[in-house]
């Protein structure tokens, strides 16, 4: 595959759109104080032909891709964990940001879903909190949507594969005039899934998505842009493939699905007055989503977990920029308020009262034994979680011949709160068990109804310094370093609530109470200084490049996702004391000739705890778990030209994608060793029309793709199997 990408650097120059009387610089210059080809930074871009021709349909598949860039795929598309460089976390605040035709996604949960017409990917990797903010310790994803100012007419892509699996997409481009240009695109996915359950036969990851999006571009004068996006998402997926390890198979009796609807608005102005560039970014962001799931994964009548939530957003960014001579300058200011509304109750049946309630009871009080009343409860959980954030940030960008020095400052303040309600409302009876036969002696009522408010303040200082020195072989060879300081905010455990109300239950019967709110519920913001060095080269005329960059990440007080010990049924976050990663990234690409290129990338992270002490184990020097510490990606691709009247050429492509170990747990005690799958295809073009035939996991690779225990067993995603399918691409421009 042909791949604008680099450990230190993107290698192709960034498009141009033209209209009949204007020029526009893409919006990725808004926060780019110089040209991305120069930039010092570790760095993978794609452009839309090789986001085609790699089969990046979202931006999970940009995996090893990106030298030590990893989210698994297992779960729903509400499972965004990401881990680059060894840092990552499974739920709540993610460690990379994603940006959407400029416009910050604020909730990961959401950052899963079809791409369509895209015309760039950026991957940035390492803080990139000084200009994005939060939960961009680890890096930045930039997602550019095709412009009607640089395509006009329909495009239209149809595909079928392995699982009756069925995507397609249709778009229409057009310039009103020569000043305002309009697109709309939809875009539709269903699949049987790959797996089956064998309580019932039903398929398991079914999913049926849709969205739409309606993209606006005005120019109301020479010196002002106006762009629009509105975009709007179904989704309704069938879940779960987790199996137990014991058996090899998915067997659960009860429903489990996730739905979403989103909508998103952004709407970004820039004003180009004389030397200074103002830009505004503003967005409305809405959520609607529904996780309910089996969450004992067995056929046993234990427990379900629904979770309701509609979740509302604002964000604005205020950017001023302006250049004199060699000194590039920005400053900004953004703010946001989120506001959650979310209701999680777990329903107990009958063998879950039996074996995690009634046993540990009446094993430590067999001649006072209890019996629960009801054959199923419910313990639930409401919760009102506003927040909101204010920063100011700077920016200054000096050339001096072959130096460059680059200085950012940004000072962040954020504010979660969360208002909870927890009840309960159920009863059970003592029964007498002296004589040897079951006499009932009292019955207890279990009434609970707490109300209770928590809220956090962080105020972090996030500095960053780079020094770049240019090479003399061109413009856009350089080595440089940076120092840069990451920053991950801290927020609230709302999943263990129905583990404090199963404790509570368990101090009223007089048993230990294991949990307090205040203990479990609260976790602190994850903070890190990034250490760099890295090199890139390239020719001018495009033939070869190569990149390589060093990193050492410490970091201080990390947030893991862990299952408590026991028979426990939520997941919880908590700071580890200390961690550190230090690794490599390489990449290269080489095009012989003008048929032949190869790509190729490397990362390797040794990610380890360096304090970590939970009260009962200690962690130190063990790796931190669901981060790969390799990840590999070997390309090649080699053109036929035909021009025939029937075909214009043939495309060969090859991919290999290698990933591992992965430790599941902080004792490494359970790991996925490394894998490899291999993928190819074949492209033939015919003018506006494309086919590609295509296959994944070519050789039957078998990997885990997820491991997790829960009450006591241990279940896991099995990676998706080998898959084969044809896609259809037909652009019909404009005259």
């Amino acid at each position: 595959m042909i791949l604008a990408m680099s450990s230190a650097c993107g290698l192709w120059a960034v498009d141009v759109e033209e209209s009949d009387t204007l020029q526009e610089i893409t919006v990725s210059s808004i926060k780019q104080t110089s040209d991305l080809n120069k930039s010092p930074a570790s760095l993978t871009v794609l452009n839309s032909a090789h986001v085609e021709r790699l089969g990046v349909k979202a931006i999970k598949n940009v995996s090893a891709i990106a030298p030590n860039f990893f989210i698994p795929d297992y779960g729903s598309r509400m499972t965004s964990s990401i881990y680059v460089r060894g840092i990552g976390a499974r739920i709540d605040q993610p460690v990379v940001g994603l940006n959407v035709d400029n416009v910050p996604i604020l909730n990961k949960d959401n950052y899963d879903f079809e791409l369509s017409d895209v015309d760039r990917i950026e991957m940035l990797r390492g803080p990139q909190s000084t200009l994005y903010g939060r939960n961009t310790m680890g890096g930045l994803i930039n997602i550019y949507t095709l412009s009607p100012f640089k395509y006009q007419g329909v495009r239209f892509m149809g595909e079928y594969g392995t699982a009756n699996t069925l995507k397609t997409s249709l778009s229409y481009y057009t310039k009103l005039s020569s000043r305002l240009g309009m697109s709309i695109s939809g875009n539709f996915t269903m699949t049987d899934g790959f797996y089956d359950n064998v309580y019932n036969g039903a398929d398991v990851g079914t999913e049926r998505q849709g969205s739409l999006r309606w993209k606006t571009k005005w120019y109301p004068s020479s010196s002002v842009t106006v762009e629009n996006v509105l975009s709007g998402q179904l989704s309704r997926q069938s879940g779960y493939p987790y199996e137990a390890l014991g058996s090899g198979e998915i067997n659960y009796n009860d429903t489990s699905f996730y739905r979403r609807t989103s909508i998103n608005d952004g709407l970004t102005v820039n004003w180009n007055c004389g030397g200074v560039t103002l830009s505004s970014i503003t967005s409305f962001q809405y959520i609607n989503d529904n996780m309910t799931l089996d969450q004992d994964f067995l056929p046993l009548e234990y427990f379900t977990l629904t979770q309701r939530r509609h979740e509302w957003a604002l964000t604005q960014d205020f950017v001023v920029k302006g250049r004199e001579q060699n000194y590039d300058w920005l400053v900004g200011a953004f703010g946001f308020y989120r506001r959650t509304n979310m209701s999680a109750p777990v329903t107990f049946k009958e063998y879950g009262i039996e074996q995690l309630i009634e046993k540990n009871r009446n094993e430590q009080n067999s001649y006072y034994p209890i019996g629960w009343n009801d054959n199923r409860f419910v313990l639930g959980s409401d919760f009102l979680l506003p927040t909101y954030g204010l920063a100011l940030y700077h920016q200054s960008h000096y050339d001096l011949k072959r130096w460059a020095f680059t200085l950012g400052l940004r000072l962040d303040y954020e504010r979660p709160s969360l208002d909870y309600n927890s009840f309960c409302n159920t009863s059970y009876t003592i029964y007498d068990n002296n004589a040897g036969e079951m006499i009932p002696y009292r019955n207890c009522p279990v009434e609970i109804d707490d109300y209770g408010h928590l809220s956090q303040s962080f105020v972090e200082f996030l500095p960053k310094l780079t020094i770049a020195y240019r090479l003399p072989m061109n413009d856009a060879s350089r080595v440089y370093a940076s120092v840069a300081k990451g920053y991950k905010s801290g927020g609230f455990n709302t999943q263990m609530f129905s583990d404090v109300l199963q404790q509570r239950i368990r101090g009223m019967m007089g048993l230990s109470e294991l949990y307090k709110v205040e203990d479990v519920v609260s976790y602190k913001p994850e903070k890190s200084w990034n250490y760099e060095v890295g090199a890139h080269i390239s020719d001018s005329e495009g033939r070869y490049s190569a990149g390589v960059s060093l990193f050492y990440i410490d970091c201080r007080d990390q947030q893991l996702t862990v299952f408590p010990d026991g028979t426990t049924t939520g997941r919880i976050m908590t700071n580890a004391g200390k961690t550190r990663s230090c690794g490599a990234e390489l990449s290269a690409m080489w095009r012989p000739t003008a048929q032949w290129s190869l790509t190729a990338s490397y990362g390797f992270s040794d990610a380890r705890f360096v304090e970590f002490d939970n009260g009962k184990n200690n962690f130190k020097d063990k790796y931190i778990p669901y981060a790969p510490k390799n990840t590999l990606f070997v390309g090649t691709s080699y053109n036929i030209p035909v021009k025939r009247s029937w075909l214009d050429c043939v495309d060969f492509n090859i991919d290999m994608k290698g990933i591992g170990d992965i430790y599941w747990d902080e004792a490494n005690s359970v790991k996925q060793p490394f894998y490899a799958l291999l993928s190819a295809s074949v492209r033939l073009t015919k003018g506006d029309f494309t086919l590609d035939l295509w296959g994944d996991n070519l050789t039957d690779t078998h990997y885990n793709s997820f491991y997790f225990v829960s009450i006591g067993n241990a279940f896991l995603q099995r990676g998706n199997p080998p898959r084969c399918g044809a896609t259809l691409r037909m652009n019909f421009k404009s005259k």
